[in-house]
């Protein structure tokens, strides 16, 4: 009995081992049957993609920042150009303690509190994989002091950059512009114009101005170099090469010696200028004041100083010339003339008796002329030249808002040029249906009578205005103006250069345009409200003058700059083109709070035609600001 029962525990046992020993056998073949079914997974199905990761744990691709192309004025003088620095960096990822490793350099280089401040800026707005520049500009001495310490900072290395440089300071900044560190908008910017692979490596991009409008010229083209790299991240060997393609070379059509001339002129007064070649829109000046030093954004500007410009009552970083907004004053009354006698309201031999106001048909409301006993007999060149406001008031009323806004647009007037610069402003034409839609009113008979002679709503860039004067002295040829003049691509050594663009042809009879030229030409004549302005130039000068409200003056006050507020004196205004027969360079002038025209504006004006047709060069700085504003004409 006990034996059988022992082999049955024998039997039982023996059947429950080979029970494990399959079970255990069966999972060791489903163990290999995974390890080598993911062998073949990674081997056959991933070999593209993990040999792709061990090539770049191996390979490192560091991107070659190409040269920034320069930026030369029409004479080939550069005002823009690139200088290598060396740049002490920290990449904050290969730094165990930032902090720290601060306090260690400083004994061996100097900080400023603005590379401090401008660090740690940069700091909070990169990654921490980025390098980041704690200072530039690193002195010899300091460079090789580093040198000598180099092992005592991991993640602290010296680099060689190519900085921006604007040679002539603050000189055109507005045209010009500038670069500054590429920030999360321009990321965007980059990405959806799928800029992303040549902007690797890349750590500024143009802001303003020319910067900004030829970015995509004056970048270049990235190289890049395929390094080898030990476990320890360190450089083996280059196993291939991409050079970088320098960005192309703009050369402006503006003259650099009429833009200082005219920069000059503006001494300490705000306003702006523009000054271009009728025949071929090309700008010849292009003035905003006050201007900045745009060297100071290469790199970052520091917070304090961005503060001083964002915040001065004077506004420094405003482009005056295509974005500062003006009442056109009086300099609108040629094209008013035009519009009258094309419409034909007002014809020759007409004129009026100017008793030096306007009263509006059944209403009683007067219009006062800017000469309190008005000019006596007035016709349509004589208007024009003498600035008769009494003679505008009524011809404006039987143009109508409608057909004096049809004729204006014409001019350009409400729409922008399209001149090759960023964020132009349109300007406002006003008309009945824009002031219904702007304000849910209707348009009054007395702001008919205002916008004739430049004041009320309508609202005109400097840009605009030297367009318009630009066309009535071509004839009626508007073309668009332009700042490019050429481009040379650096690697080819081909010039592309840029031919005028025209934007429409308005067909006056020549009787009328012959009509308006000839009282704009006896503005700079004895009697004209701007005489001194063509005293003994050997050429005739084409001109009107304008003054536009700051503020709007009480009825019996009287206007007297010398007792008001620098800020509320008006605005002085100038268009002018010369030679008056034939043409070659037209002017618009603004000079905020400058009083009149003829005697504030004019005179820059001379100065720039004196220079463009006699090369006569005065560049005197004088300081006129703050004398007397009085003069014998305010119209």
């Amino acid at each position: 009995m006990s034996y059988t029962k022992n082999n049955q525990n024998i039997y039982k046992s023996r059947f429950f081992f080979k029970q494990r020993l399959a079970l255990l056998t069966a999972l060791i073949s489903i163990a290999f049957l995974v390890i080598i079914g993911r062998f073949f997974y990674l081997q056959i199905f991933k070999y593209d993609f993990y040999k792709g990761l061990s090539e770049n744990n191996r390979i490192a691709v560091i991107p070659n920042v190409p040269n920034r192309g320069h930026i030369l004025d029409r004479n080939g003088i550069i005002m823009a150009d690139n200088y290598f620095v060396y740049s002490l960096e920290i990449t904050p990822s290969k730094v165990a303690n930032l902090n720290k490793t601060i306090d260690d350099l400083k004994p061996i280089v100097e900080f400023s509190p603005g590379d401090l401040k401008q660090f740690r800026k940069i700091l909070n707005e990169s990654s921490s994989l980025d390098s980041i520049p704690i200072k530039t500009n690193l002195s010899e001495i300091e460079a090789a002091r580093f040198a000598a310490n180099k092992l005592r900072f991991d993640g602290v290395e010296i680099k060689s950059r190519l900085l921006r440089r604007y040679p002539k300071g603050a000189f055109a900044s507005h045209l010009i512009g500038h670069i500054n560190r590429i920030n999360e908008e321009d990321k965007e910017a980059i990405k959806k114009l799928g800029w992303q692979q040549n902007y690797k490596g890349t750590d500024s991009i143009g802001k303003l101005g020319i910067e900004k409008y030829y970015e995509a010229k004056l970048h270049g083209t990235t190289g890049f170099q395929e390094v080898e790299i030990d476990a320890n991240g360190n450089s083996v060997r280059i196993l291939n090469s991409t050079p970088s393609i320098e960005g192309d070379a703009i050369s402006l059509s503006i003259d650099s010696n009429l833009q200082e001339i005219a920069e000059n002129a503006f001494n300490k007064y705000r306003g702006a200028l523009v000054a271009l070649n009728p025949k071929n829109g090309e700008v010849l000046a292009f003035v905003s004041r006050p201007n900045f030093d745009p060297n100071q954004f290469i790199g970052g500007i520091d917070v304090d100083e961005w503060k001083v410009l964002n915040e001065s009552l004077d506004k420094p970083m405003l482009n005056r010339a295509i974005n500062g907004l003006y009442p056109p004053g009086s300099t609108i009354k040629p094209f008013v003339a035009l519009a009258a006698l094309e419409n034909d309201i007002r014809k020759p031999p007409f004129n009026i008796k100017d008793p030096g106001f306007f009263t509006l048909p059944n209403s009683g409301h007067t219009y006062k002329d800017w000469k309190p006993y008005g000019h006596g007999v007035v016709d349509m060149v004589m208007a024009i030249t003498i600035s008769c406001d009494t003679f505008f008031y009524g011809l404006g009323v039987e143009l109508g808002i409608k057909k004096l806004s049809e004729f204006l647009s014409q001019f350009g007037f409400g729409e922008a040029t399209h001149i090759d610069m960023f964020g132009e402003t349109p300007g406002l034409l006003p008309s009945p249906e824009w002031k219904q839609k702007r304000f849910k009113q209707p348009w009054y008979l007395g702001e008919t009578v205002i916008t004739s002679i430049g004041q009320g709503y309508m609202l005109v860039t400097p840009i605009q205005l030297a367009q318009a004067v630009a066309t009535i002295a071509n004839g009626g040829l508007t073309i668009q103006p332009r700042l490019i003049q050429s481009i040379k691509n650096n690697q080819t050594g081909k010039v592309e250069t840029f031919k005028s663009k025209p934007v429409r042809e308005l067909h006056f009879k020549s009787e009328n345009l012959a009509l308006v030229k000839e009282g704009m030409m006896n503005v700079t004549q004895p009697g004209g409200t701007a005489a001194s302005v063509g005293a003994g130039a050997p050429y005739k000068i084409a001109a009107k003058t304008g003054t536009a409200q700051v503020v709007e003056m009480k009825r019996n006050q009287k206007y007297d700059p010398n007792r008001m507020n620098e800020r509320h004196r008006d605005h002085a205004l100038f268009i002018a083109y010369a030679p008056a027969e034939d043409p070659t360079i037209a002017i618009a002038i603004i000079v905020e709070n400058g009083g009149h025209g003829g005697s504030t504006a004019g005179p820059i004006a001379r100065k720039l035609m004196d220079y463009h047709l006699l090369k006569k060069i005065t560049l005197s700085k004088e300081n006129n600001k703050g004398g007397s504003l009085e003069s014998e004409y305010r119209d």
